[in-house]
């Protein structure tokens, strides 16, 4: 049964050029995600991404960093995966206000 107006959507994936080979992108698509990645400076064929979506990337690798600030979370002290989330929720938050 097909179904009338209903379309999948695909989520997108932020990556670096170094995942940017074939196999890679084949899978992250099979898996329904939609690969944000620049191709190759000798790329013969450059496909086409989202450029504004990639200048994000940049945005996320520095909360990253921020969060990794943190010793704790850094070295993962914690064995109970809930409390390594609720710590990281608070870093979340410490970094928000400051």
């Amino acid at each position: 049964m097909e179904t009338v107006g209903k379309q999948e959507t695909t989520t997108p994936l932020l990556m670096d050029k170094a995942y940017g080979d074939n196999h890679t992108l084949y899978v992250a698509q099979m898996l329904k995600f939609d690969p944000v990645v620049p191709p190759k400076s000798n790329a013969l064929h450059p496909r086409e991404y989202d450029k504004e979506l990639y200048k994000r990337r940049n945005e996320i690798e520095r909360l990253f960093r921020l969060i990794q600030g943190f010793r704790r979370v850094f070295c993962r002290f914690d064995k109970l995966d809930i409390i390594y989330i609720a710590f990281i929720q608070l870093a979340l938050v410490y970094v928000a206000i400051k």
